[in-house]
């Protein structure tokens, strides 16, 4: 295949029918989707993806599969596998709801949404309230044959009024008595699938629906959304070498990138996928980019994770139980849950030293999360109005060219701009968190080696020509040089031949700004 005759990529499409009659690529999933329909344990199924993850094609997919268009199918791998049968589908779009006039608007919108399923089966109801007449209609829709649910991102209503509990709770009692009536008219469905981000507890929204089984963490459903790499290389071949050659790398680098950068999602600590958006995007555009992150920049999150003062060095390794890591209540929300099931952690491990006791152990899934998401947390922290990427640019060109004075003028001026008001009840803390995030930003674009403990931080930055190794401490700068002498953190960069500067930093808490730093640039003479 040349070049200017690529295969369309399905970016933004999230129909089935519509990519395969436009002859874009579709990486084909229907056996794992086989896999989902013949599970016999229950018809009554949840999975929770992050935004932007394959989820409202996946319905689509499963719909056309219930209206028994088989011939859409032809290629894939399930096109023979199972009886194509026409079901009665109802499939629901939460996204699609009018949330602008509040709960009046979003139960107009499910009245609606349930008077055009009645409409499109000829269908005539007598009750007026969504609860029965949804009731009302898979009974009589059942007497032709079992209907099928197809529910996309159920947790829209209550995620649009998160921040507002009044509207949330009662949101939520809406769509618990919605909900419920899937499980009274369990003899009329046939299936039953519901996607979402968020997973509130079962008793907080299933309350009733008991045999509902939740499949986000069950190994044999970890790849059916999102790329694994053998069907990134194998579908998008001709894309990632016609991008490789527009970037003038080789396919090798490309590929390592688009690893480090897009890689690294996973729900059961073994398989890993990458990021569909994102793929399509940097494919598409053919420029490595924050793609997902830019597609809806978590606000609430950050305000989170400021109110909670959640100790952000602490997300890069975090331990969990299955309990914990499982769902939430939204009236007292986990943060770390929550930076989970919405994507911006992930499962990098499971241990099971014990039958039934697993331990969770989260961590970014890649580049392109971490980055975005510690900048915009610098920003929130910061109080900066100039873009954060911009100014840890602005730091690595001082330190590139060895220009430590504008360096330090540069984060003084950060701290000065930070109102007294909005530092934490522990400015030490703040300081701390600020210093940090500056220097893993720092880490993705050079080589930065971080190391916390109580009262300090150490870091060694390495340029083409220079190590500097700093020490950040609350106490004098002479101490922080002393440290990093005493503890000969140097020792292991002698010889790579590059001028080695040991760097002391202090932090005056009453002015909330670094108060001195001093600059010595290591004798090898001495050391020898």
């Amino acid at each position: 295949m040349s070049e200017n005759k690529l295969k369309h990529l399905p970016l933004g499409i999230q129909t089935f029918r519509k990519i395969i009659e436009a002859d874009n690529i579709y990486v084909d999933k229907t056996k794992d989707i086989y896999n989902l329909l013949e599970s016999n344990q229950s018809n009554f199924l949840f999975l929770s993806r992050p935004r932007r993850f394959g989820k409202s094609l996946l319905i689509s997919t499963l719909e056309e599969i219930f209206l028994g268009n088989q011939e859409l199918f032809k290629g894939l791998w399930i096109y023979d596998k199972i009886e194509w049968k026409k079901y009665p589908v109802i499939r629901i779009d939460f996204t699609a709801m009018v949330y602008t006039d509040g709960i009046v608007g979003f139960k107009k919108s499910l009245d609606n949404t349930i008077s055009y399923f009645a409409e499109k089966f000829d269908i005539k109801l007598k009750n007026e309230n969504y609860k029965e007449a949804f009731k009302e209609l898979l009974e009589k829709l059942a007497k032709k044959d079992k209907v099928v649910i197809l529910i996309d991102e159920y947790d829209k209503p209550i995620v649009e009024f998160i921040e507002n509990a009044e509207i949330r709770n009662i949101m939520k009692d809406i769509i618990k008595d919605f909900y419920l009536v899937l499980k009274e008219s369990d003899q009329h469905i046939k299936f039953a699938f519901l996607t979402g981000v968020s997973k509130f507890s079962k008793i907080s929204v299933f309350s009733g629906l008991n045999n509902l089984r939740d499949i986000t963490l069950e190994k044999k459903f970890s790849t059916m959304l999102g790329y694994t790499e053998s069907e990134l290389f194998s579908y998008f071949k001709e894309h990632i070498k016609a991008t490789a050659k527009e970037l003038k790398v080789t396919q090798k680098y490309f590929k390592d990138t688009l690893k480090s950068w897009y890689n690294g999602y996973s729900w059961d600590g073994i398989n890993f996928v990458y990021n569909p958006f994102s793929i399509l995007n940097v494919l598409t555009v053919q420029q490595i980019n924050n793609y997902w992150f830019k597609s809806g920049t978590p606000t609430f999150l950050l305000k989170l994770i400021k109110e909670k003062q959640i100790d952000v060095e602490a997300l890069e390794n975090i331990e969990m139980s299955n309990e914990s890591l499982d769902s939430f209540e939204i009236e007292d929300i986990d943060v770390e849950s929550l930076l989970f099931q919405t994507g911006y952690l992930t499962i990098k491990k499971i241990e099971e030293k014990h039958l039934g006791y697993q331990k969770y152990f989260l961590n970014y899934p890649n580049l392109e999360v971490k980055d975005s998401f510690l900048s915009n947390i610098l920003k929130s922290f910061s109080n900066s109005k100039k873009d954060s990427k911009i100014l840890v640019g602005d730091l690595l060109d001082c330190i590139e060219q060895n220009n430590l004075e504008e360096f330090f003028k540069i984060l003084k001026n950060i701290f000065t701009h930070i109102p007294a008001e909005i530092f934490m009840a522990d400015r030490e803390a703040y300081y701390h968190t600020i210093i940090y995030l500056i220097l893993t930003l720092l880490g993705v674009r050079i080589s930065v080696e971080v190391h916390t403990n109580k009262g300090r931080i150490d870091a060694v930055i390495q340029t083409e020509t220079h190590v500097y190794i700093f020490e950040f401490k609350m106490s004098n700068t002479k101490q922080a040089i002393k440290q990093i002498e005493s503890k000969k953190y140097y020792e292991s960069y002698l010889l790579s031949n590059k001028n080695i500067i040991l760097v002391g930093v202090s932090f005056d808490m009453q002015e909330r700004n670094i108060n001195e730093y001093v600059i010595k640039q290591l004798d090898l003479k001495e050391n020898d």
